[in-house]
């Protein structure tokens, strides 16, 4: 290995563990020493367990968090409905190798996670941008908002 790729790499490992950190901070909202209220601290506990629920094939834990009126809206589908909307889930995280946050924003109703969804398919990684919507401390509406074309092969492939 070239000493410019070993630096690289070096560099690579560094980010890496200082978004951990990070990460780890945002989980508990004092990023930059910031404090979350406890109307954000809620929305943070909704949306993460539902973004932890989804990424682990947990359906039932996932459809608890969302409301009984909600919206999903992405570049290849939409759902009215909670059921519609999970009925993917599990076919989804089974290509799924790992997920890395990048941000997330709170407030007292609504939430916005970025992160990039690495995938064991022709796409690999996916930079994904979700905005939340909550009614009564329950998910109302995802907006999923990512680059759909690499997945259009495979769509008209799936059918």
């Amino acid at each position: 290995m070239s000493s410019e790729s070993q630096a690289r790499d070096d560099l690579y490992d560094e980010n890496r563990a200082r978004d951990a950190v990070q990460g780890e901070n945002r989980a508990h909202g004092e990023l930059r020493g910031e404090s979350l209220t406890r109307g954000e601290r809620r929305t943070r506990d909704v949306v993460r367990g539902y973004h932890e629920a989804r990424f682990r094939g947990d359906v039932p834990t996932a459809a608890a968090l969302i409301g009984d009126e909600f919206s999903f809206r992405s570049p290849l589908m939409t759902s009215d409905d909670a059921a519609g909307h999970l009925a993917g889930i599990v076919g989804f995280v089974n290509v799924v190798t790992g997920v890395d946050l990048i941000s997330e924003l709170y407030g007292e109703s609504e939430a916005t996670l970025v992160y990039d969804v690495h995938t064991a398919t022709p796409v690999g990684t996916q930079r994904t941008a979700e905005h939340f919507k909550l009614v009564d401390g329950r998910i109302a509406s995802i907006l999923l908002i990512f680059d759909a074309t690499p997945w259009q092969p495979m769509r008209q492939l799936m059918g």
